[in-house]
């Protein structure tokens, strides 16, 4: 039995998907197997896949569920007894599993494991993230508080993260009735993180890539199913960073309905922010109509391609 079992969702990333793969081939640590779902592909994915011929790789083909179904289909055919996920168009550096081995050796208790990442938008513009309370490299230890960290960036990035397998018999899979990427790897963290330590090294070991081929466009917003959040009210009314951690995901989620139209959906969500947990900047821009906010996102979009980015949430 490996230690490690790699799951990889793979969905029509035929231009990606190699560079992936031989990332989490070259790894420092080798005692692992790589579960790969192809979801449905329609394009050259699946032939890239066939290229390589290493006894670890396991390839299963489903019919297109999304990525929750495919990484819970992953989850269920594993043997390891850590699960680590592989997004199949980002990029792990050489010692990404051998730093989550000794995170995971130094703290067995906890119950999400963290690496640092770098974003790639494009050779020019590579962006280290920040985390509140954490250390600079280097540094290894267990999170104080896993959602005052992520208020700027995540903590927990999906293709940067490992997971016993036995928190999943405790806390349950990735939700599949969220789609799309529309929180259904902030769902599980949470769910993970209040219940359980987080163990991060701020090494960078991973690389989320960004490129414009890579990104959902808004436009696809009605199509999909966003986390609700409403489950946690409980543990958000006793836990004040809880609370703004929500509130800055509801404020996202809120804006992307309103620039598609969807204005019903963005005063459900809008009416359960606390005004105190967000940002002067980002009440004016909410407070727009959405020819205006539509404008303001074309120059946003605009200002990205000349390699300057920024967030409006904080």
């Amino acid at each position: 039995m490996p230690l490690f079992s790699v799951i990889i969702p793979l969905y029509n990333k035929e231009n990606f998907i190699e560079a992936t793969l031989k990332s989490a081939l070259n790894q420092t640590f080798t005692d692992f197997e790589i579960i790969i779902i192809n979801d449905g592909s329609t394009d050259k994915s699946v032939e890239k896949v066939l290229q390589f011929t290493d006894d670890r790789i396991q390839l299963f083909t489903t019919e297109n569920q999304g990525v929750s179904q495919a990484r819970n289909f992953g989850i269920k055919k594993a043997s390891g007894e850590m699960i680590a996920f592989l997004d199949a168009d980002d990029f792990w550096y050489s010692k990404h599993l051998a730093n989550l081995v000794a995170l995971y050796q130094l703290f067995p208790e906890c119950g999400l494991f963290c690496t640092n990442y770098e974003r790639f938008y494009n050779a020019k513009k590579i962006v280290k993230p920040h985390f509140l309370g954490v250390p600079n490299a280097p540094w290894k230890g267990i999170v104080s508080d896993f959602f005052y960290s992520s208020y700027v960036d995540r903590v927990a990035w999906t293709s940067a993260v490992a997971v016993p397998r036995t928190v999943f018999d405790e806390i349950g899979y990735f939700d599949p009735k969220i789609t799309l990427g529309a929180g259904e790897d902030t769902h599980l963290w949470i769910r993970i993180a209040l219940n359980f330590p987080v163990a991060f090294d701020s090494e960078i070991s991973a690389q989320h890539v960004l490129s414009a081929e890579n990104r959902i466009s808004l436009s696809n917003t009605l199509k999909r199913s966003f986390a609700k959040l409403d489950e946690f009210k409980s543990e958000e009314n006793v836990n004040p960073s809880l609370k703004k951690y929500l509130d800055l995901y509801r404020v996202e989620f809120a804006m992307k309905h309103k620039l598609a139209g969807d204005l019903k959906t963005f005063e459900y969500y809008i009416e359960n922010v606390d005004p105190k947990n967000i940002s002067f900047k980002t009440k004016i821009l909410i407070s727009f109509p959405v020819f205006v906010l539509k404008k303001l996102f074309s120059l946003k979009k605009y200002l990205e391609r000349k390699n300057f980015h920024f967030s409006i949430y904080h």
